[in-house]
Protein backbone atom coordinates (compact mmCIF):
# COMPACT_ATOMS: atom_id res chain seq x y z
CA UNK A 1 0.00 0.00 0.00
CA UNK A 2 1.26 3.50 -0.89
CA UNK A 3 1.14 6.66 1.23
CA UNK A 4 0.71 9.93 -0.66
CA UNK A 5 3.46 12.46 0.00
CA UNK A 6 1.04 15.37 -0.46
CA UNK A 7 3.13 16.52 -3.43
CA UNK A 8 1.52 15.45 -6.69
CA UNK A 9 4.70 15.43 -8.74
CA UNK A 10 6.61 13.48 -6.09
CA UNK A 11 3.84 10.86 -5.96
CA UNK A 12 4.33 10.42 -9.72
CA UNK A 13 8.08 10.03 -9.23
CA UNK A 14 7.32 7.31 -6.65
CA UNK A 15 4.69 5.56 -8.79
CA UNK A 16 1.90 6.50 -6.38
CA UNK A 17 3.69 7.39 -3.16
CA UNK A 18 5.90 6.06 -0.36
CA UNK A 19 5.33 2.41 0.62
CA UNK A 20 3.40 2.43 3.89
CA UNK A 21 5.53 2.01 7.01
CA UNK A 22 8.78 3.02 5.31
CA UNK A 23 11.53 5.06 6.99
CA UNK A 24 12.82 7.64 4.51
CA UNK A 25 15.85 9.90 4.73
CA UNK A 26 15.10 13.40 3.38
CA UNK A 27 18.47 15.05 2.85
CA UNK A 28 19.73 18.35 1.54
CA UNK A 29 21.78 21.43 2.23
CA UNK A 30 20.36 24.35 4.24
CA UNK A 31 17.74 26.34 2.31
CA UNK A 32 16.55 23.51 0.10
CA UNK A 33 13.11 23.29 1.73
CA UNK A 34 13.41 20.07 3.71
CA UNK A 35 11.25 21.27 6.59
CA UNK A 36 8.59 22.59 4.20
CA UNK A 37 8.43 19.29 2.32
CA UNK A 38 8.27 17.31 5.55
CA UNK A 39 5.48 19.45 7.01
CA UNK A 40 3.57 19.28 3.72
CA UNK A 41 3.81 15.49 4.01
CA UNK A 42 2.22 15.69 7.47
CA UNK A 43 -0.33 18.44 6.71
CA UNK A 44 -1.67 16.86 3.52
CA UNK A 45 -1.72 13.47 5.22
CA UNK A 46 -4.06 14.87 7.84
CA UNK A 47 -6.25 17.09 5.63
CA UNK A 48 -6.50 14.87 2.54
CA UNK A 49 -6.17 11.37 3.98
CA UNK A 50 -7.15 11.57 7.66
CA UNK A 51 -3.74 10.33 8.85
CA UNK A 52 -2.57 12.13 12.03
CA UNK A 53 1.10 12.99 12.36
CA UNK A 54 3.84 14.18 14.72
CA UNK A 55 6.69 16.59 13.97
CA UNK A 56 9.69 16.32 16.32
CA UNK A 57 12.14 19.20 16.09
CA UNK A 58 15.54 19.19 17.78
CA UNK A 59 16.39 22.79 16.85
CA UNK A 60 13.31 24.97 16.30
CA UNK A 61 10.60 25.88 18.78
CA UNK A 62 7.02 24.97 17.83
CA UNK A 63 5.95 28.67 17.72
CA UNK A 64 8.53 29.34 14.99
CA UNK A 65 7.30 26.36 12.96
CA UNK A 66 3.67 27.50 13.34
CA UNK A 67 4.60 30.95 12.08
CA UNK A 68 6.69 29.70 9.16
CA UNK A 69 3.95 27.38 7.92
CA UNK A 70 1.30 30.12 7.98
CA UNK A 71 2.84 31.48 4.76
CA UNK A 72 1.52 28.36 3.00
CA UNK A 73 -1.95 28.67 4.53
CA UNK A 74 -1.36 25.77 6.93
CA UNK A 75 -2.98 26.34 10.32
CA UNK A 76 -1.05 23.85 12.43
CA UNK A 77 -2.50 25.03 15.73
CA UNK A 78 -6.01 24.24 14.49
CA UNK A 79 -4.92 20.69 13.62
CA UNK A 80 -3.42 20.33 17.10
CA UNK A 81 -6.68 21.48 18.68
CA UNK A 82 -8.46 18.80 16.66
CA UNK A 83 -6.03 16.17 18.01
CA UNK A 84 -4.66 15.45 14.51
CA UNK A 85 -1.15 16.89 14.85
CA UNK A 86 1.58 17.34 17.40
CA UNK A 87 4.58 19.65 16.94
CA UNK A 88 7.14 18.84 19.65
CA UNK A 89 10.33 20.73 20.40
CA UNK A 90 12.67 18.38 22.25
CA UNK A 91 16.38 17.67 22.71
CA UNK A 92 17.72 14.60 20.87
CA UNK A 93 18.92 12.83 24.03
CA UNK A 94 15.56 13.17 25.80
CA UNK A 95 13.79 12.16 22.60
CA UNK A 96 15.83 8.95 22.32
CA UNK A 97 15.30 8.11 26.00
CA UNK A 98 11.55 8.57 25.63
CA UNK A 99 11.44 6.50 22.45
CA UNK A 100 13.19 3.61 24.13
CA UNK A 101 10.97 3.76 27.24
CA UNK A 102 7.85 1.64 27.37
CA UNK A 103 4.88 3.96 27.85
CA UNK A 104 7.25 6.89 27.39
CA UNK A 105 6.33 10.24 25.82
CA UNK A 106 6.79 8.95 22.28
CA UNK A 107 4.47 5.98 22.71
CA UNK A 108 1.91 8.12 24.56
CA UNK A 109 1.80 10.67 21.73
CA UNK A 110 1.49 8.00 19.05
CA UNK A 111 -1.45 6.37 20.81
CA UNK A 112 -3.06 9.65 21.84
CA UNK A 113 -3.67 10.85 18.27
CA UNK A 114 -3.55 7.45 16.52
CA UNK A 115 -0.45 8.64 14.67
CA UNK A 116 0.27 7.37 11.14
CA UNK A 117 3.08 9.67 10.00
CA UNK A 118 6.13 11.11 11.72
CA UNK A 119 8.91 13.57 10.91
CA UNK A 120 12.18 13.85 12.86
CA UNK A 121 14.18 17.03 12.25
CA UNK A 122 17.01 16.19 12.17
CA UNK A 123 18.91 12.96 12.60
CA UNK A 124 22.15 14.84 11.85
CA UNK A 125 22.23 15.92 15.49
CA UNK A 126 22.41 12.35 16.76
CA UNK A 127 26.12 12.19 16.02
CA UNK A 128 26.74 15.20 18.27
CA UNK A 129 25.24 13.64 21.38
CA UNK A 130 27.69 13.81 24.33
CA UNK A 131 30.12 10.94 24.57
CA UNK A 132 28.73 9.17 21.52
CA UNK A 133 31.07 7.58 19.02
CA UNK A 134 30.22 7.19 15.38
CA UNK A 135 29.45 3.53 15.96
CA UNK A 136 27.01 4.32 18.77
CA UNK A 137 25.36 6.94 16.58
CA UNK A 138 24.77 4.26 13.98
CA UNK A 139 23.21 2.00 16.61
CA UNK A 140 20.93 4.85 17.67
CA UNK A 141 19.68 5.24 14.13
CA UNK A 142 18.98 1.51 13.88
CA UNK A 143 17.00 1.76 17.11
CA UNK A 144 15.09 4.77 15.81
CA UNK A 145 14.18 3.02 12.56
CA UNK A 146 13.08 -0.17 14.34
CA UNK A 147 10.82 1.72 16.76
CA UNK A 148 8.96 3.63 14.04
CA UNK A 149 8.55 0.34 12.16
CA UNK A 150 7.17 -1.28 15.29
CA UNK A 151 4.37 1.30 15.36
CA UNK A 152 3.80 1.04 11.57
CA UNK A 153 4.65 4.72 11.04
CA UNK A 154 5.59 6.16 7.66
CA UNK A 155 8.55 8.34 8.59
CA UNK A 156 10.72 11.12 7.22
CA UNK A 157 14.16 11.52 8.84
CA UNK A 158 15.61 14.90 7.88
CA UNK A 159 19.35 14.83 7.25
CA UNK A 160 21.42 18.02 6.93
CA UNK A 161 24.13 18.02 4.28
CA UNK A 162 26.74 20.74 3.93
CA UNK A 163 27.81 19.21 0.60
CA UNK A 164 25.97 16.92 -1.79
CA UNK A 165 29.20 15.75 -3.39
CA UNK A 166 30.05 13.18 -0.76
CA UNK A 167 32.36 10.48 -1.98
CA UNK A 168 31.21 7.87 0.49
CA UNK A 169 27.65 6.68 0.81
CA UNK A 170 26.39 7.72 4.28
CA UNK A 171 25.48 4.81 6.55
CA UNK A 172 21.99 6.36 6.90
CA UNK A 173 21.34 5.37 3.29
CA UNK A 174 21.88 1.70 4.10
CA UNK A 175 19.59 1.80 7.13
CA UNK A 176 16.72 3.72 5.52
CA UNK A 177 14.10 2.26 3.17
CA UNK A 178 14.42 5.25 0.89
CA UNK A 179 16.42 8.41 0.23
CA UNK A 180 15.06 11.68 -1.20
CA UNK A 181 17.70 14.29 -1.97
CA UNK A 182 17.05 18.03 -2.37
CA UNK A 183 19.63 20.23 -4.08
CA UNK A 184 20.10 23.89 -4.96
CA UNK A 185 22.24 24.42 -8.06
CA UNK A 186 23.40 27.20 -10.36
CA UNK A 187 21.26 27.64 -13.46
CA UNK A 188 22.12 29.77 -16.51
CA UNK A 189 24.88 31.52 -14.50
CA UNK A 190 22.59 34.02 -12.74
CA UNK A 191 19.75 31.80 -11.53
CA UNK A 192 19.52 28.90 -9.09
CA UNK A 193 17.30 25.88 -9.50
CA UNK A 194 16.00 23.43 -6.94
CA UNK A 195 16.10 19.75 -7.84
CA UNK A 196 14.75 16.62 -6.16
CA UNK A 197 16.08 13.13 -6.80
CA UNK A 198 14.91 9.83 -5.31
CA UNK A 199 18.12 7.82 -5.10
CA UNK A 200 16.60 4.83 -3.30
CA UNK A 201 13.11 3.55 -2.50
CA UNK A 202 12.34 -0.02 -1.49
CA UNK A 203 9.00 -1.46 -2.57
CA UNK A 204 8.24 0.79 -5.53
CA UNK A 205 9.65 1.70 -8.90
CA UNK A 206 10.85 5.28 -9.27
CA UNK A 207 11.04 7.80 -12.07
CA UNK A 208 14.78 8.37 -12.15
CA UNK A 209 16.52 11.69 -12.64
CA UNK A 210 16.68 15.12 -11.04
CA UNK A 211 13.26 16.77 -11.02
CA UNK A 212 12.88 20.52 -10.65
CA UNK A 213 10.72 21.81 -7.81
CA UNK A 214 9.69 25.23 -6.55
CA UNK A 215 8.63 26.49 -3.14
CA UNK A 216 5.34 28.27 -3.87
CA UNK A 217 2.75 29.99 -1.71
CA UNK A 218 1.02 26.60 -1.40
CA UNK A 219 4.13 24.59 -0.58
CA UNK A 220 6.38 22.36 -2.67
CA UNK A 221 5.48 22.02 -6.35
CA UNK A 222 7.47 19.48 -8.40
CA UNK A 223 7.66 19.10 -12.17
CA UNK A 224 8.87 15.73 -13.50
CA UNK A 225 12.09 15.72 -15.50
CA UNK A 226 10.38 13.62 -18.17
CA UNK A 227 7.70 16.19 -18.89
CA UNK A 228 7.70 19.19 -21.22
CA UNK A 229 4.94 21.29 -22.77
CA UNK A 230 2.04 19.32 -24.29
CA UNK A 231 0.74 19.63 -27.87
CA UNK A 232 -2.91 20.19 -26.95
CA UNK A 233 -4.08 20.30 -30.57
CA UNK A 234 -3.00 16.69 -31.20
CA UNK A 235 -5.64 14.00 -30.79
CA UNK A 236 -5.71 12.05 -27.53
CA UNK A 237 -6.41 8.89 -29.55
CA UNK A 238 -3.48 6.46 -29.44
CA UNK A 239 -2.38 3.97 -32.09
CA UNK A 240 -0.18 0.96 -31.35
CA UNK A 241 3.44 0.70 -32.48
CA UNK A 242 3.63 -3.10 -32.27
CA UNK A 243 6.34 -2.74 -29.58
CA UNK A 244 4.61 -3.05 -26.17
CA UNK A 245 7.35 -1.34 -24.17
CA UNK A 246 7.40 1.62 -26.58
CA UNK A 247 3.61 1.91 -26.33
CA UNK A 248 3.97 2.11 -22.53
CA UNK A 249 6.54 4.91 -22.82
CA UNK A 250 4.13 6.80 -25.08
CA UNK A 251 1.19 6.45 -22.72
CA UNK A 252 -0.56 3.84 -24.86
CA UNK A 253 1.00 4.38 -28.28
CA UNK A 254 1.69 7.05 -30.88
CA UNK A 255 -0.78 9.93 -30.98
CA UNK A 256 -3.01 9.66 -34.02
CA UNK A 257 -2.36 12.47 -36.47
CA UNK A 258 1.09 13.31 -35.05
CA UNK A 259 4.42 13.47 -36.87
CA UNK A 260 7.24 11.40 -35.33
CA UNK A 261 10.92 11.56 -36.18
CA UNK A 262 13.18 8.51 -35.75
CA UNK A 263 16.71 9.87 -35.32
CA UNK A 264 19.22 7.15 -36.13
CA UNK A 265 22.61 6.57 -37.71
CA UNK A 266 24.46 4.02 -39.81
CA UNK A 267 25.51 1.92 -36.80
CA UNK A 268 22.04 1.54 -35.31
CA UNK A 269 19.67 -1.13 -36.66
CA UNK A 270 16.35 0.70 -36.94
CA UNK A 271 14.63 -1.75 -39.30
CA UNK A 272 12.65 -3.70 -36.70
CA UNK A 273 11.45 -0.46 -35.12
CA UNK A 274 10.12 0.60 -38.52
CA UNK A 275 8.93 -2.92 -39.37
CA UNK A 276 6.89 -3.29 -36.18
CA UNK A 277 5.18 0.10 -36.57
CA UNK A 278 4.57 -0.39 -40.30
CA UNK A 279 3.09 -3.87 -39.79
CA UNK A 280 0.87 -2.68 -36.94
CA UNK A 281 -0.56 0.13 -39.06
CA UNK A 282 -1.27 -2.23 -41.96
CA UNK A 283 -3.00 -4.68 -39.62
CA UNK A 284 -5.11 -1.81 -38.28
CA UNK A 285 -6.42 -1.20 -41.80
CA UNK A 286 -4.48 1.99 -42.58
CA UNK A 287 -3.52 2.86 -46.13
CA UNK A 288 0.22 3.42 -46.22
CA UNK A 289 2.41 5.79 -48.22
CA UNK A 290 6.16 5.12 -48.14
CA UNK A 291 9.14 6.97 -49.52
CA UNK A 292 12.07 4.57 -49.61
CA UNK A 293 15.74 5.33 -49.16
CA UNK A 294 18.67 4.51 -51.39
CA UNK A 295 19.55 1.66 -49.00
CA UNK A 296 16.10 0.03 -48.86
CA UNK A 297 14.22 -1.24 -51.90
CA UNK A 298 10.56 -2.22 -52.15
CA UNK A 299 11.67 -5.86 -52.23
CA UNK A 300 13.70 -5.42 -49.02
CA UNK A 301 10.79 -3.73 -47.27
CA UNK A 302 8.52 -6.57 -48.40
CA UNK A 303 10.94 -9.13 -46.91
CA UNK A 304 11.00 -7.19 -43.62
CA UNK A 305 7.22 -6.94 -43.33
CA UNK A 306 6.82 -10.62 -44.29
CA UNK A 307 8.43 -11.41 -40.91
CA UNK A 308 5.36 -9.91 -39.23
CA UNK A 309 2.94 -12.08 -41.18
CA UNK A 310 1.83 -9.32 -43.57
CA UNK A 311 1.28 -10.09 -47.28
CA UNK A 312 2.28 -6.86 -49.03
CA UNK A 313 1.59 -8.38 -52.46
CA UNK A 314 -2.09 -8.70 -51.61
CA UNK A 315 -2.25 -5.22 -50.15
CA UNK A 316 -0.52 -3.73 -53.20
CA UNK A 317 -3.04 -5.38 -55.49
CA UNK A 318 -5.83 -3.94 -53.33
CA UNK A 319 -4.24 -0.47 -53.73
CA UNK A 320 -3.73 -0.07 -49.99
CA UNK A 321 0.02 0.54 -50.26
CA UNK A 322 1.80 3.22 -52.27
CA UNK A 323 5.51 3.91 -52.71
CA UNK A 324 7.41 6.97 -53.89
CA UNK A 325 10.57 5.76 -55.63
CA UNK A 326 13.46 8.17 -56.32
CA UNK A 327 15.67 5.50 -57.90
CA UNK A 328 15.36 3.43 -61.06
CA UNK A 329 15.04 0.02 -59.41
CA UNK A 330 12.90 -3.07 -60.08
CA UNK A 331 9.76 -3.79 -58.08
CA UNK A 332 7.62 -6.93 -57.68
CA UNK A 333 5.21 -7.93 -60.43
CA UNK A 334 1.68 -6.68 -59.85
CA UNK A 335 2.83 -3.56 -58.03
CA UNK A 336 2.76 -1.28 -61.06
CA UNK A 337 -0.11 0.82 -59.78
CA UNK A 338 1.41 1.20 -56.33
CA UNK A 339 4.86 2.59 -57.18
CA UNK A 340 5.24 6.25 -58.19
CA UNK A 341 8.53 6.83 -60.00
CA UNK A 342 9.84 10.35 -59.39
CA UNK A 343 13.50 9.93 -60.36
CA UNK A 344 14.55 12.63 -62.79
CA UNK A 345 11.83 15.03 -61.62
CA UNK A 346 12.92 18.58 -60.85
CA UNK A 347 11.79 19.95 -57.50
CA UNK A 348 8.99 21.94 -59.09
CA UNK A 349 7.68 18.86 -60.88
CA UNK A 350 7.98 16.84 -57.67
CA UNK A 351 5.95 19.44 -55.79
CA UNK A 352 3.28 19.23 -58.49
CA UNK A 353 3.25 15.43 -58.21
CA UNK A 354 2.72 15.64 -54.43
CA UNK A 355 -0.08 18.18 -54.81
CA UNK A 356 -1.95 16.50 -57.64
CA UNK A 357 -1.35 12.79 -57.17
CA UNK A 358 -0.73 12.18 -53.45
CA UNK A 359 -2.91 14.94 -52.03
CA UNK A 360 -5.84 13.98 -54.25
CA UNK A 361 -5.52 10.31 -53.36
CA UNK A 362 -5.38 11.00 -49.62
CA UNK A 363 -8.32 13.41 -49.64
CA UNK A 364 -10.41 10.90 -51.55
CA UNK A 365 -9.67 8.17 -49.00
CA UNK A 366 -10.30 10.56 -46.11
CA UNK A 367 -13.78 11.24 -47.47
CA UNK A 368 -14.33 7.47 -47.27
CA UNK A 369 -13.21 7.57 -43.60
CA UNK A 370 -9.98 5.65 -44.29
CA UNK A 371 -6.92 6.49 -42.20
CA UNK A 372 -3.45 6.97 -43.64
CA UNK A 373 -0.01 6.21 -42.26
CA UNK A 374 3.12 7.60 -43.92
CA UNK A 375 6.69 6.39 -43.52
CA UNK A 376 9.62 7.89 -45.34
CA UNK A 377 13.35 8.33 -45.20
CA UNK A 378 14.07 12.07 -45.10
CA UNK A 379 17.73 11.45 -45.94
CA UNK A 380 16.57 10.62 -49.46
CA UNK A 381 14.96 14.05 -49.81
CA UNK A 382 18.10 15.72 -48.46
CA UNK A 383 20.28 13.78 -50.91
CA UNK A 384 18.05 14.08 -53.99
CA UNK A 385 16.39 17.47 -53.49
CA UNK A 386 18.74 19.36 -51.17
CA UNK A 387 18.59 20.85 -47.68
CA UNK A 388 16.99 24.07 -48.92
CA UNK A 389 14.07 22.10 -50.34
CA UNK A 390 13.58 20.18 -47.07
CA UNK A 391 13.62 23.35 -44.97
CA UNK A 392 11.09 24.93 -47.31
CA UNK A 393 8.71 22.00 -47.73
CA UNK A 394 8.81 19.84 -44.60
CA UNK A 395 6.68 22.08 -42.38
CA UNK A 396 4.10 22.46 -45.14
CA UNK A 397 3.91 18.69 -45.74
CA UNK A 398 3.60 17.84 -42.05
CA UNK A 399 0.86 20.47 -41.61
CA UNK A 400 -1.07 18.87 -44.46
CA UNK A 401 -0.63 15.40 -42.93
CA UNK A 402 -1.95 16.64 -39.57
CA UNK A 403 -4.95 18.25 -41.27
CA UNK A 404 -5.92 14.80 -42.57
CA UNK A 405 -5.29 13.10 -39.22
CA UNK A 406 -2.44 11.14 -40.83
CA UNK A 407 0.20 9.63 -38.53
CA UNK A 408 3.71 10.04 -39.95
CA UNK A 409 7.01 8.33 -39.12
CA UNK A 410 10.06 10.04 -40.61
CA UNK A 411 13.53 8.48 -40.62
CA UNK A 412 16.47 10.88 -40.35
CA UNK A 413 20.05 11.15 -39.11
CA UNK A 414 20.18 14.43 -37.19
CA UNK A 415 23.94 14.42 -36.99
CA UNK A 416 24.27 13.93 -40.75
CA UNK A 417 21.89 16.74 -41.77
CA UNK A 418 23.53 19.29 -39.49
CA UNK A 419 22.59 21.12 -36.31
CA UNK A 420 20.44 23.82 -37.93
CA UNK A 421 18.36 21.39 -40.00
CA UNK A 422 18.06 18.94 -37.09
CA UNK A 423 16.80 21.70 -34.79
CA UNK A 424 14.19 22.72 -37.38
CA UNK A 425 13.03 19.12 -37.90
CA UNK A 426 12.77 18.49 -34.16
CA UNK A 427 10.69 21.64 -33.66
CA UNK A 428 8.40 20.76 -36.56
CA UNK A 429 7.80 17.19 -35.36
CA UNK A 430 5.43 16.30 -32.52
CA UNK A 431 7.56 13.40 -31.29
CA UNK A 432 11.15 12.18 -31.57
CA UNK A 433 12.60 8.71 -30.99
CA UNK A 434 16.36 8.43 -30.89
CA UNK A 435 18.25 5.16 -31.34
CA UNK A 436 22.02 4.80 -31.21
CA UNK A 437 24.84 2.36 -30.53
CA UNK A 438 27.27 2.70 -27.64
CA UNK A 439 29.94 0.02 -27.64
CA UNK A 440 28.20 -3.35 -27.99
CA UNK A 441 24.73 -2.07 -27.04
CA UNK A 442 21.95 -0.27 -28.84
CA UNK A 443 19.67 2.20 -27.06
CA UNK A 444 16.34 3.88 -27.70
CA UNK A 445 14.96 6.98 -26.03
CA UNK A 446 11.81 9.05 -26.48
CA UNK A 447 13.18 12.61 -26.42
CA UNK A 448 9.94 14.39 -27.40
CA UNK A 449 6.26 13.43 -27.47
CA UNK A 450 2.94 15.24 -27.99
CA UNK A 451 1.89 14.74 -24.38
CA UNK A 452 5.15 16.19 -23.08
CA UNK A 453 6.64 12.93 -21.78
CA UNK A 454 10.23 11.95 -22.44
CA UNK A 455 11.95 8.78 -21.28
CA UNK A 456 15.25 7.56 -19.99
CA UNK A 457 17.41 5.60 -22.48
CA UNK A 458 16.36 1.94 -22.83
CA UNK A 459 18.47 -0.93 -24.11
CA UNK A 460 17.23 -2.58 -27.31
CA UNK A 461 17.39 -6.34 -26.97
CA UNK A 462 17.10 -8.68 -29.97
CA UNK A 463 14.53 -11.47 -29.44
CA UNK A 464 13.40 -14.42 -31.57
CA UNK A 465 9.66 -13.70 -31.67
CA UNK A 466 7.70 -10.73 -32.99
CA UNK A 467 8.33 -7.82 -32.82
CA UNK A 468 11.95 -9.12 -32.70
CA UNK A 469 13.08 -6.33 -30.34
CA UNK A 470 12.38 -5.51 -26.71
CA UNK A 471 13.11 -2.42 -24.66
CA UNK A 472 14.88 -3.17 -21.38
Amino acid sequence: MKVSTGIRGLDKVLDGGIPQGSAIVLEGAPGTGKTTLAMQFLYKGIVDHGEPGIFFSFEEFPDQIYEDMKSYGWDLKDLERKNKLRVIGISPDIFLDQMASKDGLFEQLVREIDCRRIVIDSISLLEYLPDKTGENGRSLLYTLRNIVRKFGLTSLFIQELSSLDRRKIPFEHFIADGVIRLSLKEHMNIFRKRTLEVTKMRGTKINEGEHIYQITEKGIYLLLASQIVTDKYISDQKIKTGIPELDNLLGGGMAKGAVYMLDTNSKANYRHIVGAIYAERVKAGNRVLSLLSSTQTVTELKALIDLYGIDLDQLAREKRLYFIEHYNRPFPAGWEGSVFHVHGMENEDYDRFLREKCTGLMKECKENHEDWFAYYDLSTIFNERGAEYVLRSFAKETAFARSLGMTVLVLCNFKEVGEQAASFLERTSNGVFKTWVDGSYQYLQVTKSPDGQISKPYLLESIDQKPYIRLV
